[in-house]
């Protein structure tokens, strides 16, 4: 059968539902974030916000030397994972194969839905309409016949969009593709390929499988599948774990390795009190120790142990400390979790007959 798979996303999630929640917001630039003198850093931001080149990741401060006016809103998650949790009832009334990819986005397969004739098209439209009236934000969706497809999709028309792809344009539309569009291409792989002359996928459906794979390895092959617009992946109900973790953003910057080992204590003892809220038991695997220093550039260093205790860190945390000898804005702390136990659902987001 034919699979049918919407790619639903929200529209700025956050600050969507600041300004619904207050119309003073609804008219100005604003972003969530962590405020400029404690180094914060901006969740995302309004379409007025991104008129002035503001992005998500990018410091406040950055944020406020190009748009002077921003007005910046510390947010609240809870509400935020109450609204998510809204419009997840909603997705379940007509499928209950969701897969979550973060508080903002998800897939639903609709493939065996009876609801408005089993078409997916009409499904998104009424999903967006429904969120739109019931909970007041609105969302972007793509209609597609695999995930990949779906989530290009989804991004066409944003904001409170949709775009379909239906299974016999899949071809016409994967041509003109951008190879920047497809999923773990950063900028990196994307230099590479073009110095092999591959912006488009219609470039990279020139180069032969063994090509690939000799150039990029393992991810080769995803290249030359995705070039072509396939992709077998299913939606995935839930996710295990692979990892928890830890990280702090400093106020002021650590301007040495002592200073940073003297960190260590606090973000262990973090550490272990979010490990040992896991719902189910996990072995530990190893430990990693994330770097970010002051001009942003960061690195991570990790081992495989089973039994850590600080020492571990420690070493890790001098081995990443010595790559960059400069003062350290973030340090983060994690264990690698072993694959055994049940899966672990993610907090749904809200989402956007061929």
């Amino acid at each position: 059968m034919q699979r049918k798979i919407i790619h639903c996303d929200c529209d700025c999630f956050f600050a969507a539902v600041e300004m619904r929640d207050n119309p003073e917001l609804r008219s100005i630039p604003i972003a969530i974030g962590g405020s400029a003198d404690r180094r914060g850093v901006i969740a995302t931001c309004n379409y007025m916000a991104r008129e002035f080149g503001v992005r998500s990741a990018m410091s406040t401060a950055h944020a406020l030397k190009l748009c002077p006016h921003l007005r910046v809103v510390s947010g609240n998650m809870a509400k935020y994972r109450e609204v998510s949790q809204q419009v997840m009832n909603i997705f379940l009334e007509y499928t209950e194969i969701i897969e979550p990819l973060s508080l903002d986005e998800a897939f639903i397969d609709v493939t065996g839905s009876q609801h408005l004739q089993g078409s997916a098209t009409l499904i998104a439209d009424e999903i967006r309409r429904r969120v739109k009236e019931e909970v007041g934000i609105s969302i972007s969706a793509g209609v597609a016949p695999n995930k990949f497809l779906a989530k290009v999709a989804s991004d066409w028309n944003k904001p409170d969009g949709i775009y379909v792809v239906l299974p016999n344009q899949v071809d016409a539309f994967v041509l003109t593709l951008p190879v920047k569009k497809i999923s773990g291409v950063g900028e990196k792989t994307a230099e590479k390929l073009k110095k092999i002359g591959v912006e488009t996928c219609q470039d990279l459906r020139a180069k032969s499988l063994a090509e690939l794979v000799e150039g990029f390895g393992a991810f080769g092959k995803r290249l030359f599948d995705l070039s072509r617009g396939v992709d077998e992946r299913p939606v995935k109900v839930s996710r295990i774990r692979k990892s928890i973790s830890v990280e702090h953003t400093y106020p002021q910057d650590l301007a040495d390795l002592e200073s940073c080992i003297a960190q260590l204590p606090v973000l262990m003892e973090e550490l272990d009190l979010r490990y040992t809220k896991l719902k189910e038991a996990r072995a530990i695997t190893g430990v990693v120790v994330k770097v970010k220093f002051f001009d942003f550039v960061q690195t991570t260093a990790e081992h495989t142990v089973t039994y850590p205790d600080i020492a571990h860190f420690r070493q890790l945390l001098i081995d990443a400390f010595n790559r960059g000898l400069r003062p350290v804005r973030l340090i983060g702390v994690g264990y690698r979790l072993a694959d055994e136990g049940k899966d672990q659902p993610l907090q749904l987001s809200l989402l956007g007959d061929y």
